[in-house]
């Protein structure tokens, strides 16, 4: 049996109905912020974590012609934590939104990864690795919005 174009069109609505009935969109809009957030400084945390060694090798070639040379095991500690803060934080904001329907973890995520950003921006100026420093640009200006949706 074959459902005509109206009928279709009449159930894609009703579904939508209940959906934003359940989830509005605004909701969906932030769970889905805190969850990409938690994803990517989750992971990037966790790596630096699993493979200490390896990113501290290649962060201390990486800025051996800098004045940074010398404070690297300090620097990846702090990125590391940060990261892993802002991954923690939006994770936990996500269940606080879907559940209180709050948002304070969730901004606290998002403030904690636009810091961090900001943190990688500035080895990477400082490197002189400008096409990296241009690559994460994005991820900030996202961090940026993601801070406003979410402080609404």
């Amino acid at each position: 049996m074959l459902i005509s174009p109206i009928t279709q069109k009449i159930i894609q609505k009703m579904l939508l109905d209940i959906l934003n009935t359940i989830l509005p969109a605004a909701i969906v809009a932030k769970l889905l912020l805190a969850a990409y957030i938690a994803v990517l400084f989750l992971q990037s945390g966790l790596d630096k974590v699993n493979d200490w060694r390896g990113n501290l090798d290649w962060l201390t070639g990486y800025f051996a012609k800098t004045f940074l040379k010398g404070q690297v095991p300090m620097l990846l500690a702090t990125v590391t934590l940060i990261e892993l803060a802002a991954g923690v934080c939006s994770l936990l904001g996500f269940l606080e939104i879907l559940f209180v329907k709050s948002t304070h973890l969730a901004l606290l995520g998002a403030e904690l990864a636009a810091m961090n950003m900001v943190m990688l921006f500035f080895g990477q100026r400082i490197a002189k690795d400008y096409n990296s420093a241009a690559a994460i640009t994005p991820y900030f200006i996202l961090m940026i919005l993601a801070i406003g949706y979410l402080a609404n």
